[in-house]
Formats: C-alpha cells, structure tokens, sequence
C-alpha cells in the first residue's frame, strides 16, 4: 500500500466515521463505496474491511452515549437477538449472491435511507394511557436538560425489520445503522437520538459475528483494515459528540445529500457500468 492510499483511506474512514457515528450508522455505509470506488477493491473484501471499522466505530462512541443516558438498553438487548439471527443468515449466504445484485441492493439502501430523511421523523410516541411494552418503556434527557419519557411502540414489527438489517448488514458491511435507525424512528416511533444511540450499541455485535465469518474465510485485508480502523476510531470519537450536541436538522441535509451522491455510482456498479474501474 502506498503512502497515498493509506492518507486517503484515513482521510475518508475519518470523515465517514464522524458523519456516520452522528447518525448512530457507524461508517461501514461509507466505507464501502470508499474502498470500491476509489481504492478499487472487489466488493466481497470492502464489506469485511467495513464490518471491522464498524465494530471501531461502534466501541469508540457507545462510552459517550451511555454517558449521555441515551441507548434504551432493554430494547437493545431485544432487538439485537432477532439482528443476530438475521446477520447468521446473511453469513449463510456470503459467495452466493453476485456483486452486480449486492451493487443494487446497497443503492436501494442508500436511496430508501435517504427517502426516509426526506420524509422527516415522526414524533415519538407519547407516554400517556397504559403501556403495552412497560420494561422497555424508557426516558432521555433534551438538549434543553429536560427529561423526557417515550414509550415502545410496534415491537413485532420492529423485530422483523432487525432481522431484515442484521442480514443486509452481513451482506453489506454497512453496519445495519442505516436500516435500523429509520426502522425504530417510523415502525417504532422511538425519538431520534434514542434511536441513534441504541442502534450504534447494537452495530457492533452484529458486525462482530459477521466480521469472524469473513475473517476466517481469508476475505479480510488486514493491511487494508489499518487506515481505515485508525481513521473510523478517531471519527466515530468526534461524530458522537457532534450527535450528543448537535443532532439537528442541518446534519439530516448533509446526510440525505451524502446518500443519493454515493447511490449513483453503486447503481451504475449494479448495471455493470464499472464505474470507478469497477466491473
């Protein structure tokens, strides 16, 4: 690897950590179009780099986040049992899928995402009446200091969704976040920065098991790994001070803008239009 390579590899882990771990999605949604894109590197070994960075981002900003009171940890530890069993299967079925389909499928994720941040966040879910979920039922404290109760809503419906990330994130390496976080805003009705901050724990795991699978079929680059590790660490540290802060709707823009210019060329990759020496 030239010392070129390694710069931009850092450069862009940084910037995709940061922005990722600010919207609770860890960096993998950009790391992949990254590696495949500019780095040149075949589909099947960025998503193994990616889910490690993942795992990075999502341990260097879950402190910050408990910190702050923000993860629902009881529904964290539901819905992560339903996201690993989905990311088993997503294992299952790594090698079988071309990566023109994987191509298409990630620009559909990115397009749904952004659609999703069009659409706007619906308002959470009122803590009045009787509860149907009371043990999952939690509070976060606004900007304002003010401490807020929400409650759980549509919890099926909200586990089938995590099965269907967890496998799209073992297929992927895009660390689910982008998959759950809408998930849990609209099936769920959770506010936005408890849904950022319970997804970024949850990342995590997920990545964990898939990443082993990668590991030991020999697809992980570990010399690849290395900038990209170092820069989503260092990333995902700023991102999560910047979601505890900031969190508004400048940063939905941004993102939304981010999504769409990255869904061009994986769709273009999906049509085999080798876009960026890609075919």
């Amino acid at each position: 690897m030239t010392a070129e390579l390694f710069a931009v590899l850092f450069a862009g882990s940084l910037g995709a950590g940061a922005l990722g771990s600010a919207l609770g999605m860890a960096g993998g949604i950009f790391v992949v179009p990254l590696l495949t894109l500019v780095a040149q590197v075949p589909f099947p070994a960025a998503v193994a780099v990616s889910l490690v960075s993942v795992i990075a981002c999502s341990c260097a900003s879950a402190p910050g986040f408990l910190a702050a009171g923000l993860p629902n940890l009881r529904l964290a530890l539901v819905l992560e049992v339903f996201t690993a069993l989905g990311a088993l299967v997503g294992v299952l079925m790594i090698g079988l899928v071309p990566s023109t389909v994987l191509f298409g499928i990630f620009a559909a994720v990115l397009l749904a995402s952004a659609a999703q941040m069009i659409a706007g966040r619906r308002e959470p879910v009122a803590a009045t009446g009787a509860s149907r979920h009371p043990r999952l039922d939690c509070v976060h404290t606004d900007r304002e200091g003010q401490v807020v109760p929400y409650r759980v809503a549509r919890l099926p419906l909200g586990m089938t969704l995590m099965f269907g990330a967890g496998t799209l994130s073992a297929l992927l390496g895009i660390g689910s976040g982008v998959l759950k976080i809408p998930a849990m805003d609209a099936a769920m009705r959770l506010p936005i920065k408890v849904s950022s901050a319970t997804a970024n724990l949850m990342i995590g795991v997920t990545a964990c098991g898939a990443a082993a699978a990668y590991l030991l079929a020999g697809t992980l680059d570990l010399q690849l790994a290395a900038p990209v590790v170092l820069g989503s660490l260092a990333g995902s540290v700023i991102g999560a001070q910047v979601l505890i802060r900031l969190a508004g709707h400048s940063l939905r823009i941004v993102f939304m803008v981010v999504l769409i210019a990255l869904a061009i060329p994986m769709a273009a990759n999906a049509f085999g239009l080798g876009w960026g020496g890609i075919s």
